[in-house]
């Protein structure tokens, strides 16, 4: 028998995404997301006991939870970086409870934000085989990494554009019930999307994330504690993790990517099925990631996918919910903190303030996280009952 991890979601807290930040530094979008996160959750900044924070933090390049700490006002019992790419958000969640039943603290706040300036330049780090293997050859970028996933699953089974385009598509009709999202009132159909510009073969741009800035938090803490706080406590009911590489030419093949041992580990450890998630919550860069998480989660075969998609709704209406707030093809990836909106959705609808894009008596989301290229992935099931 699988140990269930205790904790449960008691405040969250998240930024309008714009398109450039002009005048932000990384800090103070942090502290605007932790201000939030710690004002929903009705707690006072004292209690907060625990930090969990990204990287990625421009205002230093090392020390980053002590300097984040000292910039909130905190000092935590617990602290710890958390470095999955975009599966950070998930896993701070588990990490939080894990620390939590520890007795290492009582109350943690998960936080991650960036800024994007104008003409400002992103740097990636060299890291081998990367170097070695990936970068002479030009695959050095996440366009191009993604993109031969994509090509990948179009020639072992011959899944079409028109697959991948569908869901991009639905990701941006429902960002059209979400006035936060940074595509809200822009919609558009399959044939925009296959007539975008190919980014990188066979990418094309309306299935790539656009990068913009925000921030988002999550406040987490005991069990006990939840039932006393102003809102519905979200529990976190199983989580699943899973790292098989980094350089996309050291990947595995795509019958066993990472997701598909996370999100049977989370099920698991949930005591549930995904027949009974009502939101599926997936991290979505780009539609191939998508793609090949549905597979992941058993809700169509290896490779069929796209007669998944084509025969289904994925609406907050629809038989299976999909990324409800837009996902981050909708509602704008705010670099890690991207993957943190995927949580942040599943706890508006469990406590069922989702609005006009609420799912009818939701009681249990599938949120997934994914960092490089389909390489570091996390899975949570998260419940509105305990």
């Amino acid at each position: 028998m699988v140990n269930q991890p205790q904790g449960a979601i008691i405040g969250i807290g998240e930024l309008k995404p714009v398109r450039y930040s002009e005048g932000k530094t990384t800090l103070s979008l942090i502290a605007e997301s932790v201000r939030l996160a710690i004002k929903d959750a009705g707690i006072s900044k004292e209690d907060v006991d625990g930090l969990l924070v990204g990287p990625q933090v421009g205002e230093t390049p090392q020390h980053v939870p002590a300097t984040v700490s000292e910039y909130l006002g905190i000092d935590p019992t617990m602290s710890n970086t958390v470095d999955l790419g975009g599966a950070t958000g998930p896993g701070m969640i588990w990490r939080a409870a894990a620390a939590i039943q520890a007795g290492m603290c009582e109350t943690v706040v998960c936080v991650l934000a960036n800024k994007n300036e104008k003409g400002e330049t992103l740097r990636s780090p060299n890291r081998n085989p990367i170097r070695e293997f990936d970068v002479p050859f030009g695959a050095s970028g996440a366009n191009t990494s993604y993109a031969l996933l994509k090509r990948q699953h179009m020639e072992e089974y011959g899944s079409t554009q028109e697959d991948f385009a569908r869901i991009a598509y639905w990701h941006r009709k429902n960002a059209q019930l979400n006035p936060d999202a940074i595509f809200y009132n822009k919609p558009v159909e399959v044939e925009d999307i296959l007539a975008s510009p190919m980014i990188a073969d066979p990418l094309h741009l309306l299935e790539i994330v656009m990068p913009v800035a925000g921030g988002a938090a999550v406040v987490v803490t005991s069990a006990e504690k939840a039932a006393e706080g102003k809102h519905k406590p979200v529990y976190l009911k199983g989580a699943g993790e899973k790292i098989t590489h980094r350089a996309v030419s050291q990947a595995p093949g795509i019958d066993a990517l990472p997701f598909n041992y996370s999100i049977p580990r989370a099920l698991e450890q949930a005591r549930t099925n995904v027949e009974d998630i009502d939101l599926f919550s997936l991290y979505d860069c780009y539609t191939s990631v998508v793609a090949t998480t549905l597979e992941s989660t058993g809700l169509c075969k290896p490779g069929e996918f796209g007669e998944f998609v084509k025969n289904h709704s994925f609406g907050h209406d629809g038989d299976f919910p999909l990324n409800t707030h837009g996902g981050q093809l909708g509602f704008g990836q705010a670099d890690l903190a991207g993957g943190m909106s995927h949580v942040v959705e599943a706890v508006h609808q469990l406590r069922g303030e989702a609005g006009n894009r609420q799912i009818p008596d939701a009681k249990n989301a599938l949120v997934t996280g994914n960092g490089a290229t389909l390489s570091e992935t996390t899975a949570l099931v998260l419940g509105g009952e305990r």
